[in-house]
């Protein structure tokens, strides 16, 4: 028994290795932060976010009965990282993460704040980058169902000081206060106003430096995404436009498709911005489901230093190339032709040394 001791706590000891995840513990959780015009790691290098959406936790829990659609298994989070990406952005919705509106208790609350927190702890312990959204929003008991122009005063400012006070000591994480504001101008962006939604009729809004306001005062030092006008596609104001920031980490954010353009004076903004501050290009994708303008843009967004991440990585239903922009085939990570060019383009940067 004694000669076969040593075999069997080898045994025991593969065993257990194999109960978990291949490289679960190998990469430590990343930290950011912003430096002059730059995202900066823990020792001070200079970072690009070049990643993914997953989309779902925006949607799920108040049209499909469930908290998030997909696998979120380690098998899933590598197969996003084997494509050398080092970020994922994490669309939420505000009647979930609260529970008001009426939202199903089984899926809003704690229950699905826990959703969450388990999530962006798998894409942590992968050496990932999170960036946490407020996508879907709405005023007083409505449910939120969907992109209002801006968000609402009413419940806006809880979601961010809810946010940010349960991660304020997670420096991998960053914050993206609002989507994608439109139909508004800088006024409004600026400081609070009444404005016109088409389904939830006129409504307080909150502004982004409200809600900026609102992160910081929880002690929240992270980086924190400011998107321009007209869906997050225009930036040209942004500069004059941003408000002080006491943790001096402001990012500038920006979404461009295909069938969104960011050519010719929108991108020499963008260009002059990422002069002064980090530029984030937090959803990049094209609706014809190939890569002829994703192609040129990242080109373009590599010369400045200006992050992307593509959208999105899901598959059936909702994305699915015809119902809207989507990465993969399945949730191995077979790439649409759309994905293809994406894959490929981080390939090339990470054989130079320029991606994950």
């Amino acid at each position: 028994m004694r000669r076969c001791l040593p075999w069997l706590l080898a045994t025991l000891v593969f065993a257990l290795g194999a109960m978990t995840p291949a490289g679960a513990s190998a990469a430590p959780h990343p930290w950011i932060g912003v430096k002059g015009n730059h995202l900066v790691d823990g020792k001070g290098n200079v970072v690009r976010l070049l990643g993914v959406n997953r989309s779902s936790f925006e949607y799920s829990c108040v049209e499909e009965e469930r908290l998030f659609e997909g696998p979120e298994d380690w098998a899933s989070v590598l197969a996003m990282k084997s494509w050398h990406i080092n970020a994922v952005r994490l669309p939420l919705n505000e009647s979930c993460w609260l529970g008001t509106g009426g939202v199903d208790p089984s899926l809003s609350g704690a229950v699905y704040r826990d959703a969450v927190h388990e999530y962006v702890e798998e894409l942590e312990r992968a050496g990932l980058y999170v960036i946490l959204d407020l996508h879907w929003a709405a005023p007083g008991h409505h449910l939120a169902t969907g992109l209002l122009p801006l968000p609402d005063a009413e419940h806006a400012p809880d979601f961010w000081r809810s946010v940010a006070g349960e991660y304020r000591e997670d420096r991998s994480v960053l914050f993206d206060v609002y989507n994608e504001p439109h139909d508004v101008g800088w006024e409004c962006w600026r400081s609070p106003c009444t404005v016109t939604d088409n389904w939830f009729g006129s409504y307080q809004a909150t502004s982004l430096p409200e809600l900026l306001a609102a992160v910081r005062s929880t002690g929240a030092r992270q980086p924190v995404l400011l998107g321009g006008l007209d869906w997050a596609r225009e930036l040209r104001g942004w500069l004059d436009m941003r408000p002080a920031d006491p943790a001096h980490a402001l990012v500038a954010a920006n979404h461009t498709y295909d069938f969104s353009r960011c050519e010719g004076a929108c991108r020499k903004a963008l260009a002059n911005i990422a002069r002064h501050v980090p530029v984030v290009t937090a959803e990049l994708g094209e609706g014809d489901c190939r890569d002829g303008y994703i192609n040129p843009y990242m080109r373009f967004a590599d010369n400045h230093g200006i992050s992307y991440l593509g959208w999105t990585w899901n598959t059936g239903g909702r994305w699915d190339c015809e119902g809207g922009p989507s990465l993969i085939r399945d949730w191995e990570g077979h790439p649409t032709p759309f994905g293809k060019g994406f894959k490929e383009h981080l390939r090339r940067l990470a054989k130079r040394g320029e991606a994950p």
